[in-house]
């Protein structure tokens, strides 16, 4: 999620009308281009900076999968959809949901104790000790999604992320095409909308932009808004899940102590649906817990093989690394006028 300038050919030239006209669309009707720079000459004429941001293909509407929604990141209402509950609860990414369950049956109704009951009392404990405790943390993310059928690269970013009110500065610290990217977004501020610009090359020419988070643009070459990044969110949509899943059968947990991420002792939490059944978001699933800090710091979900004996398909992973809690962040270290950021405030 995050990245709100992704790569794509071809590009044109639109004039400064056009290119605002159309960022507008497709970020949304309130929000704002800034620093559009509107002198550039082409072809002997003055035209606006048009880039690879905005291009004919990355404009162009994602095919959408049967029973996703068309915006992503929203949750599916169950009464417009009488088959909604059967891809589970929470947000529908971005891209689609898992596809090797699509015209599976349903999973029998469970009887007796359920295997993740655990599980979930693990992650209920988990979230009530992150909102008394942790006010604001600091991080590396890594992360790596399939959108549409393809596996994107690992992505890296620097993370402040507060809790009250919700708020979240990211610095993209690689692939070479997102490198120096920045990202703002503070709940209830900004009409409700994120601050990003580019890193470098063309693409930084445009400067900030103003969107929403779920608009297309935002969304381009992500599963979820920005607005669901960070531990609180994750261990929130891992308590959604384990509350629908428990619900039936067909469930295998397991619990795998001093598993290790970047050299943090976890407990490892692995989830499986071995049969694909159109009740379940996936195949398999594994969280890692931090066990000093009780958060959840890795998450990665799998598809069903695509054929059998063969492996499980990778939807999602997520990472936080070098987790430091309670920092004390103020509302400078979200203000885009922050002069340690390029955001080009005053």
């Amino acid at each position: 999620m995050w990245s709100a300038f992704p790569e794509a050919m071809p590009y044109r030239w639109f004039t400064e009308v056009e290119m605002v006209g159309f960022v507008q669309k497709l970020a949304g009707s309130d929000s704002q281009v800034f620093r559009c720079i509107p002198s550039v000459t082409v072809c002997g004429r003055a035209a606006a900076v048009a880039l690879v941001l905005f291009t004919t293909h990355g404009a162009s509407v994602r095919g959408q999968q049967p029973g996703v929604a068309q915006q992503p990141g929203v949750a599916q209402p169950a009464a417009a959809d009488p088959n909604a509950a059967l891809n589970g609860p929470g947000l529908v990414p971005n891209g689609g949901l898992s596809q090797a369950n699509a015209n599976a049956g349903v999973a029998q109704a469970a009887t007796g104790a359920h295997p993740l009951q655990p599980a979930l009392d693990l992650a209920q404990q988990g979230l009530a000790k992150i909102n008394a405790n942790i006010r604001d943390y600091s991080c590396t993310i890594v992360k790596r999604e399939r959108i549409d059928g393809k596996l994107g690269e690992h992505e890296y970013m620097f993370a402040k992320i507060r809790s009250q009110p919700f708020s979240v500065y990211l610095y993209f610290l690689g692939p070479d095409n997102v490198k120096g990217q920045e990202v703002l977004y503070v709940a209830g501020h900004n009409d409700g909308n994120m601050l990003a610009h580019a890193g470098s090359g063309v693409r930084a020419m445009v400067g900030t932009v103003s969107l929403k988070p779920q608009s297309m643009l935002a969304m381009q070459g992500n599963r979820y808004p920005v607005t669901e990044i960070g531990v609180e969110n994750l261990a929130k949509r891992l308590v959604e899940v384990a509350e629908h899943d428990k619900q039936f059968g067909e469930c295998d947990v397991n619990f795998y102590p001093n598993a290790k991420v970047n050299g943090r002792i976890c407990t490892c939490v692995q989830v499986s649906h071995p049969v694909p059944r159109r009740n379940f978001r996936f195949h398999l699933a594994r969280v890692f817990i931090d066990d000093e800090l009780t958060i959840p710091i890795r998450y990665e979900a799998y598809d069903w093989p695509q054929e059998t004996g063969g492996q499980p398909v990778l939807l999602e992973e997520y990472t936080y690394m070098n987790v430091k809690t309670n920092n004390g962040f103020t509302d400078a270290d979200f203000d885009p006028k922050n002069t340690a950021y390029k955001f080009g405030g005053k």
